[in-house]
């Protein structure tokens, strides 16, 4: 069931890609150390090596329409949450640039995801001009911030601020009180997705790699790539 859904959310938002397709975009990438976790969380290998793969197989094809940027935040900072960092703005052909520095990391750090949304903002000079923002998150934010009040701030100043979301293998609090089982954990939602519900974005869940790939090209491609 949960794979069907995935398959009408992709198709239903594949015209909105392509009118934008291509506008320059930001990839805002979790490097946070939950992308290295393994075992316990049902997963048979850490979150990195499937997301690595999928950026591997997607973007070259993007990349050659649409100018991309990236943002990453996790590791590198001086405390948990202050590893935030532009990697690069908006440029023709990045994927080498993209792949590479995903490769490079070392998931560390927690997820500081509502301040990497808002550097990919400001970024693409949201007030003045349409951006888009793609989101690869596994999990909710913990570094204090508020993705949701950022999203009414985006949906309001921006003159055409997009936030696609995606949630890649997101696990619930599998002993939560309220919890209804397994199914519920590994098919949990992340908070982040009012990012994406405030702004006219998508949310896409991404349970493996296929799912991932797709989610990333159609929230970043063209028609002509299906």
């Amino acid at each position: 069931m949960r794979a069907s859904c995935l398959a009408l959310t992709l198709i239903a938002t594949r015209t909105l890609a392509a009118e934008t397709c291509t506008d320059d975009a930001m990839i805002v990438f979790d490097g946070s150390g939950s992308m290295s976790e393994m075992g316990f969380n049902d997963l048979n290998q850490p979150r990195i090596f499937e997301a690595r793969e999928a950026l591997r197989t997607a973007l070259p094809d993007i990349a050659r329409s649409r100018r991309l940027g990236l943002v990453i935040y996790g590791p590198g900072g001086a405390d948990m949450c202050s590893g935030v960092s532009l990697e690069f703005a908006p440029q023709e052909n990045a994927a080498a640039r993209i792949i590479g520095r995903v490769d490079a990391l070392v998931p560390e750090g927690s997820t500081a995801l509502t301040d990497a949304v808002a550097l990919a903002a400001r970024t693409l000079d949201h007030e003045n001009r349409p951006a888009t923002i793609v989101l690869v998150t596994d999990g909710k934010e913990t570094c204090g911030g508020a993705p949701c009040r950022l999203a009414a701030d985006l949906a309001a100043t921006g003159v055409d601020t997009t936030v696609h979301v995606i949630g890649f293998k997101v696990r619930g609090d599998f002993f939560a009180w309220n919890s209804e089982g397994q199914s519920e954990y590994t098919e949990a939602e992340t908070v982040s997705r009012c990012l994406a519900d405030r702004t006219g974005g998508t949310y896409a869940s991404a349970e493996t790699l296929d799912e991932l790939i797709a989610a990333l090209r159609v929230t970043l491609g063209c028609n002509v790539l299906f």
